[in-house]
């Protein structure tokens, strides 16, 4: 979204911007961003739709139900899904396309993660955790995934070894809700049901080039469940979306260019040399934002947290429980049980645009703005 009237570019599937809606009321709905008129109705007769994605090509929306994924042509006039992904027995709580569109990644409330050939509705891997999973993402170097689940662990799985290679369980028994990930690889975050997020940073060993998470923060973000998090493309905002009816909006690592910039150079040559920004007296704290390795010791003489609330957007009557981010990173659109989404400018912090029309909760939504 460069500008007010990119947001309706029509003509060309390429730099056509495609959003669509979708919950409750078992209809899936395209708008033009900009005006809020709704151009295109599919009903979806499976059941709910938890989640909705849209692949890089902007040809196909992939519809998240109960227990099936269906596959939808984003302009054919067929209303009716192209493909169908059979094999999970719960609720599918998110899905994601790879960056190619080759395949594609769901989880589940039946408590697994399967991979899918998007030529053809097999699975092609099967990951048993045995408890619900909430979310699932692709890491931005396509191979690994990351998943959190009701248990309170986060998982990173890798598609190479076909292992999970990474676990980590910041508070025992409270589940996480969501996860993202920045663009560069480089900043983790995951928001629980207690309001917490947590925040690690992720980076390659120069000995062994194995990945290492380090605890960066713990953040009391809203008072009742995050139901999403998410990074902006740009890495500097975080998002985080709430049963309280309200959008944070926090500024990542304000007093530094970026962190991606600063772990890059870092170099870890052993394990008694640690980079001086991760140890814990530089990790910042403060009454929002603090350390959750030992909270020993003042934080008298610290410096300002790197997470940072920058506002607060009001509007939304009920639970808000999806949201997305533009490609440059301006403008969030969010999704709730008060029957609709809305668009939001981020520098004013205002709402510009409604989209109504849904007759139940909105719970998922899907942008795809990026010209090809």
């Amino acid at each position: 979204m460069v500008d007010h009237n990119a947001l309706n570019q029509t003509s060309n599937t390429n730099t056509e911007v495609i959003l669509a809606t979708s919950g409750y009321d078992h209809t899936i709905r395209f708008w033009e961003a900009l005006s809020g008129i709704c151009v295109k109705t599919i009903q979806h007769q499976d059941s709910q739709v938890n989640k909705l994605a849209i692949s890089p090509d902007k040809r196909y929306l992939a519809a998240a139900g109960n227990p099936s994924l269906r596959l939808y042509e984003v302009q054919a006039a067929n209303q009716n899904p192209i493909q169908s992904f059979n094999g999970h027995t719960g609720n599918v709580t998110a899905v994601a396309f790879q960056s190619a569109g080759r395949w594609l990644a769901t989880s589940s409330e039946d408590g697994t993660i399967k991979i899918w050939d998007t030529r053809a509705p097999t699975v092609q891997r099967d990951y048993h955790l045995k408890t619900p999973v909430n979310d699932v993402i692709i890491h931005p170097n396509q191979g690994e995934l990351i998943s959190c689940d009701a248990n309170g662990s986060i998982r990173i799985w890798d598609l190479g070894a076909n292992v999970c290679s990474h676990e980590m369980t910041p508070e025992e028994d409270v589940a996480i809700r969501s996860v993202t990930m920045s663009v560069d690889g480089t900043t983790l975050v995951a928001a629980n049901n207690k309001g917490n997020v947590y925040a690690w940073s992720s980076i390659k060993t120069s000995r062994t080039n194995d990945t290492d998470f380090q605890n960066l923060c713990k953040m009391k973000a809203h008072n009742k469940y995050i139901t999403k998090c998410l990074l902006s493309p740009d890495t500097r905002t975080l998002a985080t979306c709430s049963a309280d009816h309200t959008i944070k909006i926090w500024s990542m690592f304000p007093n530094s260019a970026t962190l991606s910039k600063r772990l890059s150079k870092m170099e870890l040559n052993d394990a008694a040399k640690q980079p001086a920004l991760l140890t814990e007296s530089n990790i910042q704290t403060s009454e929002n934002a603090t350390t959750f390795q030992s909270q020993q010791g003042s934080n008298e003489g610290k410096t300002q947290p790197e997470i940072v609330l920058d506002k607060t957007l009001t509007g939304h009557q009920r639970w808000v429980w999806d949201c997305c981010f533009s490609a440059d990173s301006a403008y969030l659109v969010s999704a709730s049980s008060d029957h609709t989404a809305k668009l939001w400018d981020i520098s004013a912090g205002e709402a510009i645009r409604n989209y109504v029309g849904h007759q139940k909760a909105v719970v998922c939504l899907a942008l795809h703005d990026v010209s090809l």
